[in-house]
């Protein structure tokens, strides 16, 4: 996947903040080709940003040489991205932090390369004070077939997580039953599931408390996934896909109300 090509989304639509990342060969802090292209976008954003930097690798190195490896790789990163920025861009920091953010075990090589990875927070400061408060998008639920448009993103109301988990509230069993039906009475319906955190700022995305891996908001999209899979959805027609805090519901979370809205999972129609 040519990841470079959605960063244009980043000057116009980021409120908070957004993280990409850039993948590595077994004890290896050498950039490829993908990761460089990958590097010259962001570079060539014109926002004022600020990017925060962390390098990560799987665990089959001693404790300290993770950490050296891991420091090795977002200082490449950084040093890579400091000759092409311009002004407008803030290198905050550059940290190793060895395998301490694991997002998925380490069960076969795939599993492991994608933790060898050095993760940027590409972040827009709020303006003191400033608050956000998004419109309810149409509900999935409730809105006509006919009516959805391709690519056009829906709520899944009532449907949000216990902090830290993957397991939905008990109110929005009822609903996720709901999506269940309607894919099965519309058989051509192809969706993307997209999970959300709410008040970890400093990461992209969340610890899955029971999975105990940092990609809390895609294993909450996955979690509706698998339930609509067990009970008879072609894997076809779903995709899951988490965007941590990308789009928040309600910045800053000053209640327990506002964190539940964020802990959420939207979907968006990829086919009628």
């Amino acid at each position: 996947m040519k990841y470079f090509v959605l960063f244009f989304l980043i000057s116009t639509e980021l409120n908070a903040q957004m993280m990409t990342s850039v993948y590595f060969v077994h004890n290896s802090y050498e950039l490829n080709l993908e990761s460089k292209q990958k590097l010259d976008s962001l570079a060539q954003l014109r926002t004022s940003l600020k990017f925060k930097i962390f390098g990560n690798c799987d665990p089959s190195g001693t404790n300290e040489y993770n950490n050296k490896l891991s420091e090795n790789r977002a200082n490449t990163v950084r040093n890579y991205l400091q000759n092409k920025i311009s002004e407008n861009i803030q290198l905050i920091n550059a940290i190793g932090l060895g395998e301490e953010k694991q997002i998925n075990d380490n069960s076969t090589d795939e599993l492991r390369g994608k933790n060898r990875r050095v993760d940027i927070f590409i972040e827009k400061a709020f303006v003191p004070g400033e608050k956000i408060s998004r419109n309810a998008l149409p509900s999935f639920l409730s809105t006509e077939i006919s009516q959805m448009k391709v690519k056009d993103t829906f709520s899944l109301p009532n449907v949000n997580f216990v902090g830290g988990r993957h397991v939905w509230l008990p109110k929005g069993q009822s609903e996720i039953v709901k999506l269940l039906k309607i894919l099965k009475e519309n058989p051509t319906l192809e969706i993307e599931l997209q999970g959300h955190i709410c008040c970890d700022y400093e990461n992209f995305d969340g610890e899955d408390l029971d999975l105990k891996t940092f990609n809390l908001s895609f294993t909450r999209a996955n979690a509706i996934k698998e339930f609509l899979l067990k009970n008879g959805t072609d894997s076809n027609r779903i995709i899951a896909k988490g965007l941590g805090h990308l789009n928040p519901v309600a910045y800053p979370e000053e209640t327990e109300l506002d964190k539940t809205k964020n802990r959420r999972v939207e979907v968006v129609l990829l086919k009628k």
